[in-house]
């Protein structure tokens, strides 16, 4: 097996570690095998989408959810550090509203896997971060929601307080009101 995973306070989410092989020229992984992923996590997927940012330090990107084709994500850093958020958005869920943070970054090679019914965002750590994400679905803009990343009721402790945000995360809601649009 050339990948460990290892669950977070949030079950499903998942930080995945690959097995790195380092010798005087550097180091080789496989970042992803589609049978590992399987066996080790028994999750089966198929992933249809690789997006790649690159955003300077103290952006913060997100917290995205798409109710509508609802996307998994498998999330590394390839350069620079990120503070990577999972939020469970299951109304179902007996962890609904919380989060958990894990420290990705190009050193440590860990990747996230964010599945399909979390909210997840970003702040980069770094003077600049690269991210690479594999989704289990293509992105669908009608079905697009952002959460406010200050949520009270969410209280994520965020490594900064004062971030660089899009015009559309400014305009993120809060729980309440998501919860509100799209329980029934």
């Amino acid at each position: 097996m050339k990948l460990t995973a290892t669950a977070t306070a949030l079950p499903e989410v998942l930080v995945i570690d690959p097995v790195i092989f380092h010798d005087n020229r550097g180091y080789f992984f496989e970042s992803f095998n589609a049978s590992d992923f399987e066996v080790l996590t028994g999750i089966q997927t198929q992933f249809v989408q690789d997006n790649h940012s690159l955003s300077k330090q103290y952006v913060l990107r997100g917290l995205h959810i798409q109710r509508e084709h609802p996307q998994g994500k498998l999330i590394r850093v390839i350069r620079g550090q990120l503070f990577s958020v999972a939020v469970d958005m299951r109304f179902d869920s007996p962890y609904f509203g919380r989060w958990v943070a894990v420290i990705l970054s190009a050193y440590n090679q860990r990747q996230l896997w964010v599945p399909a019914g979390f909210a997840h965002g970003f702040m980069v750590m770094s003077k600049q971060a690269e991210c690479l994400y594999k989704t289990t679905d293509y992105w669908y803009a009608q079905g697009q929601h952002c959460i406010i990343w200050n949520d009270p009721t969410i209280d994520i402790a965020w490594p900064y307080t004062c971030p660089i945000l899009s015009a559309a995360d400014q305009l993120g809601v809060s729980l309440k009101q998501w919860q509100a649009q799209h329980d029934r």
